[in-house]
């Protein structure tokens, strides 16, 4: 062989090598299940936790905090005492509930990113609410909006992330009444993605609404949806008016919304998996039901944040046995009423990251994706109970669900056929390694990890000895390095820049949530 074909099949497997290591920031389109629901409760048990919450909404009733929603409810025939509690007649639950839709579509900035929800399609959503960060030095730290800006872009690099979110960490450098306005032009800037709004206040709700009416142009958000909401309940059996104000924001733009209460099993609820669920279940059903008080129609999701409380210290934990039946059981109860549900997914509790929260991450992850959930949140970031956002367990934890993805589909036998027909190429004692069907599906047939080591120890050695946490956060920067900020309509940009001018100088610059301007 001679030297000058050495240097060209040296430098053709440079060349092939560097395109498969080559980020690749095309989105995966809407993950749609392949593989069967895990559902734990018969026919008779479903029963029993269903009659079991419409019991609670009929007999204890739920708190609504808020003059608005209670004089709703008392129009539309609900048993409202003590100012403030709503007895629900499981009637007018079953018969508000069956208007909400089965099946969303959200239009993103990109029409290519455009994802659906409900049945068997599903997406994932980074984590959000972070008032810590582990930075690129896996320092942890208080956040800015330039990191705020950071993990947008990441997520817009992400292949199985359906959405850039919004405060993925809380930009502490602003004050809290203007946050909002930053924190939804970040999303809209840095990704071209589906992206949540802020639900902190319902002036803020209204605000977000405004900003998605620019980006996407008069009239569009009434009949398509293009940012989702999140409204948390006060477990137990409580709705307070902030959230019921943000919820009726987003319900009369046609918005969809998560209906979540907020679940800290054996505190908040019932030491008990299976009454812990009666009891949220009761309370989503609520929330649900006003949703189409509001607007007959519009989109809502069933929604919870699950966790379950130490009864040594009182803290929350994750990736529990109790957390991953809850999640079996709420899917089969929102797959009863025929709504799309939202879950919480890849949580770890650990303070670094480390194996604790891999295998808490893992364990939740596997009951979220056979749970058959819609709205996967918190699918990128979460560690130390949502206390700070990871860089590193960020970028590993998206790699995770494209290999969740991947199993979800299922099984692949579109080149079965083809396969077999090798078997007969190679026969006993040969290998398929250079075989055309091998060269030809490698890639699409064993999921290949960028930031997962299998190499020998020696050749781990030899590329330096490094953790995956060292592995992530050098991806992170060659991702932020290779960043392209997807073009945002001139005109609009410039009309958002204006929005938020506007409202800075007309909201007072306080630490606290605007409620009044």
């Amino acid at each position: 062989m001679t030297a000058q074909l050495q240097v060209s099949r040296r430098g053709g497997r440079e060349a092939r090598r560097t395109i498969r290591t080559a980020p690749k920031i095309d989105m995966l389109p809407t993950l749609k299940r392949g593989l069967p629901v895990v559902e734990p409760m018969d026919v008779e048990q479903v029963e029993r936790i269903h009659q079991a919450s419409l019991a609670i909404l009929e007999d204890v009733g739920v708190v609504f905090r808020d003059p608005i929603a209670i004089e709703d409810w008392k129009r539309a025939g609900a048993d409202v005492r003590a100012d403030d509690r709503v007895h629900l007649d499981r009637g007018l639950v079953m018969e508000l509930i069956k208007t909400i839709p089965s099946r969303i579509e959200y239009f993103a900035r990109d029409p290519a990113k455009n994802v659906e929800l409900g049945g068997p399609k599903s997406i994932f959503v980074p984590m959000t609410g972070a008032p810590y960060m582990r930075d690129l030095d896996d320092v942890r730290r208080g956040p800015t909006i330039a990191d705020l800006g950071t993990f947008h872009k990441l997520a817009h690099m992400m292949p199985a992330l359906h959405s850039s979110a919004h405060h993925i960490v809380e930009p502490m450098d602003l004050v809290v009444a203007h946050r909002h306005l930053h924190i939804t032009y970040s999303s809209m800037k840095h990704s071209d993605k589906i992206f949540m709004g802020m639900t902190t206040s319902p002036k803020n709700a209204e605000d977000v609404l405004d900003m998605c009416e620019i980006l996407f142009g008069e009239g569009f958000l009434e009949t398509h949806a293009v940012t989702t909401g999140n409204c948390n309940g006060n477990s137990p059996l409580v709705w307070d008016q902030v959230m019921l104000g943000a919820m009726r924001a987003f319900c009369r733009r046609n918005q969809p919304v998560l209906c979540s209460p907020f679940v800290l099993g054996g505190a908040n609820t019932p030491a008990s998996t299976a009454a812990a669920v009666a009891q949220l279940n009761a309370e989503a059903l609520s929330a649900l039901a006003y949703t189409q008080v509001i607007r007959k129609g519009c989109p809502a999701i069933y929604g919870h944040y699950l966790s379950t409380v130490s009864m040594q210290s009182g803290a929350p934990m994750a990736g529990t046995p109790e957390i991953s039946l809850m999640n079996f059981m709420i899917g089969q109860m929102a797959r009863r009423y025929n709504v799309p549900w939202r879950t919480s997914n890849l949580l770890g509790g650990a303070k670094v990251f480390d194996a604790q929260a891999g295998y808490e991450s893992a364990m939740t992850m596997m009951a979220v994706l056979m749970s058959g959930a819609n709205y996967i949140w918190h699918s990128a970031g979460w560690n130390e109970a949502g206390m700070h956002c990871s860089i590193a367990k960020f970028v590993v934890d998206a790699e995770v669900c494209s290999m969740g993805y991947r199993m979800t589909q299922g099984i692949q036998w579109d080149d079965f056929d083809e396969a077999l027909a090798a078997v007969r190429d190679v026969g006993p004692g040969g290998h398929y390694l250079g075989h055309p069907h091998t060269q030809a599906n490698f890639e699409r047939a064993f999921f290949i990890p960028k930031l997962f080591d299998n190499n020998s120890i020696e050749q781990w050695y030899a590329d330096g000895a490094k953790d995956i946490k060292q592995r992530a956060l050098e991806h992170a920067r060659r991702l932020l390095a290779e960043y392209e900020e997807p073009t945002l309509d001139i005109a609009k940009d410039e009309a958002l820049r204006a929005y938020i001018d506007r409202r800075s100088r007309e909201i007072p610059a306080v630490d606290a949530l605007n409620e009044e301007y």
